[in-house]
């Protein structure tokens, strides 16, 4: 049996998708997967061993100039490329306008959430069939029913990324990624906190890798580094990025992409939450942590600007749904982490 899936994007939506796929081939012993995904994204589903093929798209890169992407061919190509193959099954597993065109222009027939379920509801009126999932499940969760309500199967057992485990490097390794950037200002943990975690960490006789993307994420990786022997990485690939990541014993996240990548990978972990809602988006395995502020009624707002004004807490923590988590408890959870997963006391 062949299925393609149309997860795009983001990273965290991606990487949330793969115990669905785990656990279909559990299930199904002769099902193969192909997956369409952003071309920033292509080696999340392209370093996992029951992906057969990846078909990158460029949404992103392509409407910043429409005419330009038609004219150079790009598109007809990936056009092309969905059209080589006929699929058993198409699963919208975005529950997008975006996705559910994308999946129609692929040879069979398409499923997805049903209109209750999906993101935008008008998506489900392109498929075939469709399930009820319930929005209030996690985003791995809903990926498990979906497949499983598709395919004609039960959910059941662990989640699995089916990822090559960390643990086999990082059992022998003292370093501890920062992963400090993220596409929401809300979401972002005050850089003097990072800076004051990082000096915890060296002094307890870690490594720290702090990686850098944009010219913001450098600039805040400088500010962390600053007059320590913390190590600020280049802006790299995910491709590069990966590799190194599995050299590490832990990370410490906001609510980011390479953080679910990292748990994914069997990465003990600390996740930072405060604006958006772990109970939905949380990192989401084993020998992981979220830590939360709930001191706030508009906690979790769910938007990208926190709505107080930075001059009335010019003297505080800012986004002020940090104010309750300090670097100090922060590294207290992580050696917790840490510990557990390497079967040491706590």
């Amino acid at each position: 049996m062949k299925v393609l899936v149309v997860k795009m994007s983001s990273m965290g939506d991606v990487v949330h998708t793969l115990p669905a796929i785990v656990e279909a081939r559990r299930a199904i012993a002769d099902i193969s997967f192909h997956w369409v995904v952003e071309e920033g994204f292509k080696n999340i589903p392209g370093i996992h061993p029951l992906v057969d093929e990846v078909i990158p798209v460029a949404i992103r890169r392509w409407r910043k100039n429409w005419w330009s992407s038609f004219s150079s061919g790009e598109i007809a190509e990936f056009y092309r490329t969905l059209k080589r193959r006929r699929y058993d099954l198409i699963i919208d597993a975005q529950g997008l306008m975006k996705s559910a065109i994308v999946s129609l222009l692929a040879a069979g027939p398409v499923s997805g959430f049903d209109r209750r379920s999906a993101r935008e509801p008008a998506a489900s009126w392109t498929y075939r069939r469709s399930i009820a999932v319930d929005k209030n499940l996690h985003a791995v969760e809903r990926q498990r029913h979906l497949f499983a309500g598709l395919l004609g199967y039960e959910v059941s057992g662990p989640v699995d990324y089916g990822l090559k485990s960390a643990r086999e490097v990082s059992r022998v390794s003292n370093t501890i990624m920062l992963l400090h950037g993220t596409s929401w200002e809300s979401k972002l943990w005050p850089e003097a906190s990072w800076r004051s975690l990082c000096n915890i960490i060296l002094e307890d006789g870690y490594e720290v890798l702090i990686p850098s993307g944009s010219q913001e994420e450098s600039r805040r990786a400088a500010f962390i580094a600053a007059d320590t022997s913390a190590t600020v990485l280049s802006s790299m690939q995910l491709s590069e990025l990966i590799p190194v990541m599995k050299t590490c014993s832990a990370a410490v996240s906001v609510d980011t992409g390479l953080g679910h990548l990292a748990g994914a990978m069997g990465l003990p972990l600390v996740a930072l939450y405060g604006a958006t809602d772990p109970a939905l988006t949380s990192v989401y395995g084993d020998n992981q942590s979220v830590i939360v502020s709930d001191h706030l009624p508009c906690i979790p707002c769910r938007e990208r600007i926190c709505r107080y004004p930075v001059e009335d807490y010019s003297s505080k923590i800012y986004p002020p749904c940090f104010e309750q988590i300090t670097p100090e408890s922060v590294w207290q959870a992580l050696r917790l982490q840490i510990n557990k997963a390497n079967h040491l006391p706590a």
